[in-house]
């Protein structure tokens, strides 16, 4: 039996999230390799000293030699060929993933056969910048990280996951998928989408407009420096949830701006949104410590748990 604290890993992708997963699983004490599609990446990671290899089948035989748990961590529209390849080389292993929708990869994984060894995964942390160069061990810590707990879901391998997120510095946050995707469109998806449109309103003001651009404007449109395919990865596979809250935030501004209009007044939004920055500035989180994986009714009740706040920052054992 592999040791759950430090057993063996795969990850399937040396991007920012991909490669920093493993990055900070070599320096948590991981026996840990790595697969990625181009050469360049394969060679920057090595260059660094890390095992990563442009073969797939290479990296996922040795997965399934030796028990590892395998961390899908491509974008979205590369899922379905990663998990045809686990399903063909390593179907006994366990299987997470980083991928910033649940849904869609739950869905796909079942579609895979996969679904009584696969635990659901999504650190709440990146940067503007991506590749094997922008990589950082340190990019978890302090990071909340989203861990499946949807119906059918195995102790084991969930344990396996959540050790791993605690062991690179995160904080866990239990979640079943399609509540994760409607919490991310508000507050990841949607900011992506706000902070291009941000962008090009100041770029439409001209060389005055940017010169004078400070602190507001460069925060507000911070991931608008992502590479424009990331973007459309992250945001277009939960197009549904997406277009929900990008209605309601127009809903918000097209009021504010009647508003304006009329009565040469921000009151309502301004008010509205100091109060719920507000919240967020002051919500708390609180530690689950009475849940045993695989105990009654374990799944629902972290489920709950998280949707009140609870997190998991230690294991037992």
């Amino acid at each position: 039996m592999t040791d759950d604290r430090h057993g063996p890993l795969c990850v399937l992708g040396m991007g920012l999230i991909g490669g920093s997963l493993l990055r900070a699983a070599v320096a948590g004490g991981y026996p840990a390799w790595g697969y990625n599609r181009s050469a360049a990446g394969v060679q920057a990671a090595r260059g660094d000293g890390f095992d990563v290899t442009d073969d797939l089948a290479a990296a996922l035989s040795r997965a399934a030699d030796n028990a590892a748990l395998i961390v899908v961590a491509v974008p979205m529209p590369a899922v379905e060929s990663m998990l045809s390849a686990v399903a063909e080389y390593a179907p006994g292993c366990a299987v997470t993933d980083v991928v910033s929708v649940k849904a869609p990869v739950l869905s796909a994984v079942r579609g895979h056969g996969l679904g009584d060894r696969f635990v659901g995964g999504h650190p709440m942390a990146g940067t503007a910048a991506s590749g094997w160069p922008a990589t950082d061990p340190e990019l978890f810590r302090g990071a909340a990280w989203a861990v499946g707990v949807d119906e059918g879901t195995q102790p084991e391998p969930w344990t396996r996951v959540v050790r791993l997120a605690l062991d690179c510095g995160a904080t866990v946050v239990p979640v079943v998928a399609e509540e994760h995707d409607r919490a991310v469109a508000r507050i990841s998806h949607l900011p992506h989408v706000l902070a291009e449109a941000l962008a090009l309103a100041g770029a439409g003001g001209g060389e005055l407009a940017l010169g004078l651009a400070a602190g507001s404007f460069r925060d507000g449109t911070r991931v608008a420096g992502t590479a424009p395919d990331l973007v459309r990865a992250i945001c277009e596979p939960n197009a549904t949830a997406l277009l929900d809250v990008l209605d309601e935030t127009l809903t918000v501004l097209s009021a504010a701006r009647d508003l304006l209009e009329e009565d040469g007044s921000l009151a309502d939004l301004a008010e509205a949104g100091h109060a719920a920055r507000g919240r967020y500035e002051a919500n708390e989180r609180w530690e689950i410590t009475d849940i045993d994986p695989g105990g009654r009714n374990w799944l629902e009740r972290l489920r709950t748990a998280g949707q009140r706040g609870g997190v998991i920052t230690c294991l037992a054992g």
